[in-house]
This record gives structure tokens, sequence and C-alpha cells, in this order.
């Protein structure tokens, strides 16, 4: 049975007269706990606050897959009153770190000691506001964390393609290039002709201009290669099937490697198809270039989007263009969005810079794009509209999901709030945007949603 004594040395119910404190421990119920055994789990509907006599309690929150550690309690103590007093289900999971004796109060006999006695009320909700904030600080943390780690995963798969091309086109360049150079010291110790050399050169460069300007279409590459093939292997070619594809791909006809060879068909020599090999070896190098420079070229973009998007090397406030954030935030979050989502752009081009601090506003447009796509599982229409708006610079995110339901409306913005399975969201999403562009920026936002059709749209002011 629960002592009085064990209930005065903890706060709030010191503030409990004597006799109320006999009534509560009248009314208690006695748990001993080995170690692992769990009280809460995350969440479970609750009505029970406990008082810790002995021992050790573990908090724990389940995010990204893991259980991430909180804190503890330790005895003396008391935990539980969060759910008790929101009517929310528990938002971390406990469990006994150590041997644990506890006892038992019910939610009801709780909250009527709480509408008794004033000083207990107050001494509750400060503790429960200071636990509330601890928990908040710790969970944006992770949400930080979790954001990062998620922008980085995606950042990582981003730069993976245009990275292995790069590396692709640096290692196999080299060894075409000296194949190349061996190429021309044979064609120049043979007795050429310059005219015909040159028609050799112009049809190289020709196909330099196809393959840089992408001028062959890929729909009529396919019967290109095996035309080309059909020659070559006719012609007597050795291993023809490597020379198709670059060959192609810079628009050689057959009627074309007919010409440049007349000369050389009855020739014994190394001459009789080297004509054709250094062609396809010199397309062949000019893609592995392309190649190159475009991964090189995708990784500067991301890295720029990158740096964009964190504001690195600047103030705290800076003068943003709208646009860009949104456009760094896309290209950063296209991982998610390649595999079924529809982005349609609605810019207002004559909308003026605001001054903004950059990063935060950014962390919005991930928050309401991310929350857009999960909206839609992973499938639809992702809109971005800006426009003017009573003097403001307004930006609309609109997603052709479900919709909010009618009664959780209200509900959205609270702290904790969350529709996502447990593990899945945190509840800090739109409180995070929320808190961002109303108390941060001074601006304004809002939702209207239907099935088929949800838009938040942010305003902010323009100085």
């Amino acid at each position: 049975m629960l002592c009085i004594d064990d209930l005065l040395i903890l706060e709030p119910f010191n503030q409990l007269p004597r006799e109320r404190l006999e009534w509560l421990c009248d009314r208690t119920s006695s748990l001993q706990c080995a170690k692992g055994d769990l009280l809460v789990h995350e969440g479970d509907q609750v009505d029970t606050i406990y008082v810790l006599i002995s021992g050790r309690i573990s908090i724990t929150r389940f995010t990204e897959g893991t259980q991430m550690p909180l804190g503890q309690h330790d005895a003396p103590g008391y935990f539980g009153e969060i759910p008790v007093l929101t009517g929310e289900p528990a938002p971390v999971t406990m469990y006994a770190a150590t041997e644990c004796q506890l006892h038992k109060i019910s939610g009801d006999d709780f909250l009527t000691l709480l509408h008794e006695c004033r000083s207990f009320e107050q001494t509750v909700f400060r503790l429960f506001q200071q636990r509330l904030r601890g928990l908040e600080s710790f969970i944006r943390s992770r949400e930080k964390m979790a954001a990062l780690g998620t922008m980085a995963a995606g950042l990582a798969h981003e730069l993976n393609n245009p990275a292995a091309a790069l590396v692709r086109a640096l290692r196999d360049v080299v060894p075409a290039i000296r194949e190349l150079e061996h190429m021309n010291l044979l064609y120049g110790q043979s007795q050429v002709d310059p005219e015909h050399t040159k028609q050799w050169q112009a049809t190289r460069d020709a196909g330099y201009e196809a393959i840089l300007n992408h001028r062959i279409d890929s729909a009529t590459l396919g019967d290109r290669e095996e035309e080309l093939l059909e020659w070559l292997e006719d012609y007597g070619v050795d291993q023809a099937w490597k020379l198709t594809e670059p060959l192609a791909l810079a628009g050689i006809s057959t009627d074309t490697l007919e010409s440049l060879i007349a000369r050389w068909r009855d020739d014994p020599s190394e001459l009789r198809d080297q004509g054709i090999r250094w062609l396809a070896l010199s397309f062949e190098v000019m893609s592995m270039i392309q190649s190159g420079l475009h991964g090189a070229e995708r990784i500067s973009v991301l890295v720029k989007s990158m740096k964009s998007y964190s504001y690195m090397d600047q103030g705290a406030q800076q003068i943003v263009d709208i646009h860009d954030g949104l456009e760094d935030t896309l290209r950063l979050m296209s991982f998610k969005l390649k595999h079924g989502v529809t982005v349609c752009r609605q810019y207002d081009s004559t909308l003026p810079k605001v001054s903004a601090h950059g990063s935060e506003l950014n962390q919005v447009w991930t928050n309401l794009i991310d929350n857009a796509i999960d909206a839609m599982d992973g499938k639809g229409t992702l809109t971005l509209k800006t426009c003017w708006f009573k003097n403001c610079v307004r930006v609309e995110i609109i997603d052709s999901g479900s919709g909010i339901p009618p009664e959780i409306k209200t509900r959205i913005y609270e702290p904790f709030f969350t529709t996502k399975p447990v593990g899945k969201g945190t509840g800090l999403g739109l409180e995070t945007v929320r808190r961002i562009i109303e108390n941060r920026h001074q601006g304004t936002l809002s939702v209207e949603s239907v099935p088929g059709k949800t838009c938040f749209a942010v305003g902010l002011p323009v100085q």
C-alpha cells in the first residue's frame, strides 16, 4: 500500500492536504516490475498515473524504424500525466530498466485532486509543461536529424548515377584515346589520299555534332543499329556488334560507309576496316566525354542546390527568391517524386524577392511537399503555385490526395497530433511550419481540403 510519506516527498503531491493524501493512498494499487517489463506502449490510450517508489523507468520513442531513447524516470517520482491531461495516446513507450516498485493512481482520481486543489493544479501543470517542452525539444532534434538523414540519403541516391557515369567515362576514355592514337599512327604510315582523309574527318565531325546535339531519334535508333549490324557483318568486320551503337548514335548510314570504304574494300591490310573502327571509336570517346560532362554538371547542380537550400555562408536573414527555394527543394526531393508524382508549376514571374530566414523557409517547403507526397501515397499531381494575395507573396502547395477529414482539420497544427502510424510521424511537422511562418516571418498559413484536392497556402509579407 502507498504511504503518505512516499507522497510527501514528491511534487506536486506535497501540495495536498493530509486527508486527501490518505484518500489517495486508500485508492491506489501496487505493482512490481521486473527488468524489461513494459508499462506504457506508444500510441496506447493511457488512464493511469504511476508513482515510482524504487527503480528506474526508461523512456523511448519509435522513430525511423527503431526505438530511440528519450530519457528516464528515477525513483522517487511520478509519471504518466501527459496522456491523462491531454486525452491523447501515449507519446512515448516506458519500460522497467531495473526492478521497480510502483503504485498506480487512476486518471479520474488524479483529475479529481487537480480540480480540488489550486496549488496542486499549478504544480502539476508547471511540471507537465517542463516535461512536454523537453519531449518536444528532443523530438524536434530527432526530426531535424531524420529529415537531414532522409535528405542525405536522397542526395546520395541522386549523386550516385552521375558520379558513376563520370567514373566510367574517366576510366574508359584513356585506353580508347590510346587506341585512337595507334590507329592514327598506322594510318599515317599508309599511302593515303588527303581528299579521302578529309571525307573521313568530315564524317567524324558531322557525327560529333549529331551526338552532342542528340539529333538521332531514340525511337529509330534500334532500327538503325540492326541495319548497320547487318551491313558490317556482310562486310566481314570482326565483332561488328561492338561498333553498331556508336555509329548509330552519330547518325552514320550504310550508304555513308559504302562511300567511305569503296577504295579499301579489296585491301588485304588493316586498312580494309580500320576506318570504320576509327569512326566508331571516335564516336564512343565523344559519347564517354559527353556522359562524363553531364554527370559532372548534374553533380554541380545538386551541390549548388544543397548549398542554396541550406543558405550556407550567409547570414540569419537573406533576400530570398521564393521560386529558387521551391526548385532547390524539388531537386533535393526528386527521389520521392520520380515514381509517380507529376509536378505542375504555376509561378508568377513578377513576384519580388522577400526578406526571410532562407533555410527555415525551405524547411517549410520540405514539410509541406513531403506531406503532400504522403497524402497521395506517392502517386498523383503536386501543384506549386505562386501569386500576389493581399500585399503578400502567396505560395500554394496543392496535392491530389484523399483530403483532410473535417473532424481533424482544426487539430492538424497541434503539437504531437498526427494521423500517421506510430514511428512514421512526429506530429510536429505542421506545427513547425506554422511556427516558422507565423512567428518567425509574421506571415499567414491556411488550408483548404476536399477529397482530391488539399491546398496549404503560405502568405509572406513584402517589406
